[in-house]
C-alpha cells in the first residue's frame, strides 16, 4: 500500500482513532471479497472510502455493521475490539457507528418529527403520543444539526439534501456527545447540483463538532471538496491511503484505476452535408411538450434539466415506451412511429435505463445469458448453440472489461459497474444507430465510467449517435458534443463547445 501519510500535522496527531480495522478478510463462494484490510479513522475527519465497483467498500461496510460476517481479523471502535466474525449491528450501534445509505429510510408523506421520532420512540403517556414532547425533541435535534425547516413539514415538500440531513440527524439522536463514526453510503448520488453543496457543507460541520465520517462516493469532485483523507480500495484490498490535500483530482484516478484515464474532452466536427441519424419535430408525449431535436452521426448529445423536466420521458418517448399524442419523428430520414420496444430496438434503437436492476437486467439469469438475449435468435437451429454462445459471451466480457469469476455468476452478483458493462455490451451486439442512455453512470466507479464512454464513442465513431440524461453536469460536458436544456418538458436552450460547462449548464437549468 502506498501512503502520502507519513508526516502527519500537529492537528490530525491530536485526533483520537475513532475506527480502527486491522487484517480483515472475506470471501463469498468463488470470489476473496477482502484481502487483509487495515485502516483507520479519526474523530474530527471527513475519510473517503473509493475504489471500483467490487473493489471491496461495500463488503466491509458490511462487515462493520454486521450485516455480514467476516471471516478473520478485528474492529476497534468505541473503545472496544471486536472479532468481524462475531460483530453485531446492535453491538456497534452502542458503540456509536451509524450508517445512512443512499436510500434514506425515510417516509416522505410523514412529517419532519415523526421520521425524526421513527429512530427512537414516540413519547407517550397512558399510551397516548405526546406531541408537544415530540416537537422538542425534533427541534433540539434539528438545531444541533443546523436544520432549519417547520418540523411540521412533510418530507416530501422538502429538497432531497435536508432529507438526507434529516436521515442524519436521526440517526445520531441517541448518540451521547460528538464521538459518532457516521457511515454515509453514496449520499449525494440521487441530489441535482445545486443541492450538492449544502450536503457538502453539512457533513463537513459534522467533522468540526467531533464525529468521524466515512465518505462513500464515486463523485470524485466531492471527495477532493470535502475529505480529509482517501482510502483507496482495489480489488477486495487497501492499495494506497492519501491525504486529500496532497494530490489533484487525476492523481486519484490514477491511484483508484491502477492506470492513466484520458478525461480529455475529445472534439467533434459534423461532416459536412451529413443527415441526421434522427430528427423529431412537434413531440409531444407525457410531460414533453414541443420537442424539436436533430442529432447528427458522430454526436453525443446531453440532456440536462431538473428531476420532474421531461428527461427520462423524453428518451422513453423515443424508444416507443411512451404513447405519443403529436409529432413526427424520422431515422436517417425515414418516417418511424414506434409503439413497442421491439418495434425500435428492430429500426436500431436501443435504450439503457436509469434503474438497470429492474428495467435493464434479468438479475436471475447468467452473466453469459445477460449479454446474449438481445441476439438470441441468432444461436437458434433448432436448438440453442452453447459453444457458441459461451465463446461470444466470453468475448464481450474481456472487451468490456466487466468484472467475474466467470460467465456463470448470476447477473445480480456483479457490482453496479459491472452490471452496466454487461447492458451495454448486450445491446452493442446489435450495431446500434442510436444510444439512448439515462443516468448511464450513476453509481459506477471512474474506471468504469472510462469503459462505458469508450463504448458509446464506439457507436458514434461507426456513423452513430447518443442521447445521454445525466444529473451529474460536470461529467456531462466532458462527454458530449452538445447539451439541450429542458424545463417543464420544453427544450430552452442549445450549448456546444465551450458553452457546454457545468457552471453555464446548472444557470441555464435554472434560468433560462
Amino acid at each position: 500500500m502506498t501512503t502520502d501519510n507519513a508526516v502527519r500535522t500537529a492537528d490530525e496527531s491530536e485526533q483520537s482513532v475513532a475506527l480502527s480495522v486491522q487484517g480483515v478478510y472475506k470471501t463469498y463462494p468463488g470470489v476473496r471479497a477482502l484481502k487483509g484490510v487495515d485502516m483507520e479513522v479519526r474523530h474530527g475527519e471527513v475519510h473517503a472510502l473509493v475504489g471500483g465497483n467490487g473493489s471491496g467498500k461495500s463488503t466491509l461496510i458490511k462487515v462493520l455493521c454486521g450485516v455480514v460476517d467476516g471471516d478473520e481479523g478485528t474492529v476497534q471502535i468505541g473503545g472496544e475490539t471486536l472479532d468481524v466474525s462475531q460483530i453485531k449491528h446492535d453491538v456497534v450501534r452502542q458503540l456509536g457507528l451509524r450508517v445512512v445509505h443512499q436510500d434514506l429510510a425515510v417516509f416522505p408523506e410523514l412529517s419532519v418529527i415523526e421520521n425524526m421520532m421513527l429512530g427512537s420512540e414516540y413519547p407517550s403517556r397512558f399510551g397516548r403520543v405526546q406531541w408537544r414532547e415530540a416537537r422538542r425533541r425534533a427541534v433540539q435535534q434539528m438545531e444541533r444539526f443546523d436544520i432549519n425547516v417547520d418540523p411540521n413539514t412533510l418530507l416530501t415538500h422538502l429538497p432531497v439534501a435536508t432529507r438526507t440531513q434529516i436521515a442524519i440527524a436521526r440517526a445520531l439522536q441517541d448518540v451521547e456527545g460528538e464521538k459518532a463514526v457516521v457511515i454515509l453510503d453514496e449520499p449525494t448520488a440521487a441530489l441535482p447540483a445545486h443541492e450538492v453543496k449544502i450536503l457538502l457543507e453539512a457533513i463537513r460541520r459534522l467533522a468540526e463538532r467531533g464525529h468521524a465520517v466515512v465518505f462513500v462516493s464515486h463523485r470524485l469532485d466531492e471527495v477532493m471538496a470535502v475529505t480529509d483523507r482517501v482510502t483507496v480500495f482495489r480489488d477486495g484490498a487497501v492499495t494506497a491511503e492519501h491525504r486529500t490535500s496532497l494530490l489533484t483530482e487525476a492523481e486519484l484516478i490514477e491511484s483508484i484505476v491502477g492506470r492513466a484515464v484520458d478525461t480529455s474532452r475529445r472534439a467533434t466536427t459534423r461532416p459536412t452535408g451529413a443527415e441526421p441519424v434522427v430528427t423529431i419535430q412537434g413531440l409531444e408525449a407525457g410531460p414533453i411538450r414541443g420537442v424539436d431535436l436533430m442529432v447528427y452521426p458522430g454526436e453525443i448529445v446531453g440532456v440536462a434539466g431538473l428531476l420532474g423536466s421531461g428527461r427520462t420521458e423524453l428518451l422513453r418517448a423515443m424508444w416507443g415506451d411512451l404513447p405519443h399524442r403529436s409529432g413526427t419523428m424520422t431515422l436517417r430520414g425515414r418516417p418511424v412511429s414506434f409503439r413497442r420496444n421491439s418495434q425500435a430496438i428492430a429500426a436500431g434503437v436501443v435504450m439503457i435505463p436509469e434503474d438497470r436492476v429492474s428495467g435493464g437486467s434479468f438479475a436471475d439469469l447468467t452473466l453469459d445469458d445477460n449479454m446474449n438475449v438481445s441476439v438470441l435468435a441468432s444461436y437458434w437451429s433448432g436448438w440453442f448453440r452453447r459453444r457458441a454462445m459461451k465463446k461470444r459471451a466470453d468475448e464481450l466480457r474481456s472487451s468490456f472489461r466487466v468484472k467475474a469469476p466467470n460467465g456463470s455468476v448470476a447477473m445480480s452478483a456483479l457490482s453496479g459497474g459491472n452490471q452496466q458493462k454487461a447492458i451495454l455490451a448486450r445491446w452493442l451486439r446489435r450495431e446500434p444507430i442510436l444510444l439512448l442512455l439515462d443516468e448511464p453512470t450513476q453509481g459506477v466507479d471512474v474506471g468504469s465510467r472510462a469503459d462505458i464512454y469508450a463504448a458509446v464513442r464506439a457507436v458514434t465513431d461507426a456513423g452513430g449517435a447518443a442521447i445521454m440524461v445525466t444529473s451529474d453536469l460536470e461529467e456531462l460536458a466532458q462527454v458530449v458534443d452538445r447539451a439541450v436544456v429542458l424545463q417543464e418538458g420544453r427544450i430552452v436552450a442549445t450549448v456546444a463547445g465551450e458553452d457546454a460547462n457545468a457552471q453555464h449548464l446548472n444557470e441555464l437549468i435554472y434560468t433560462a
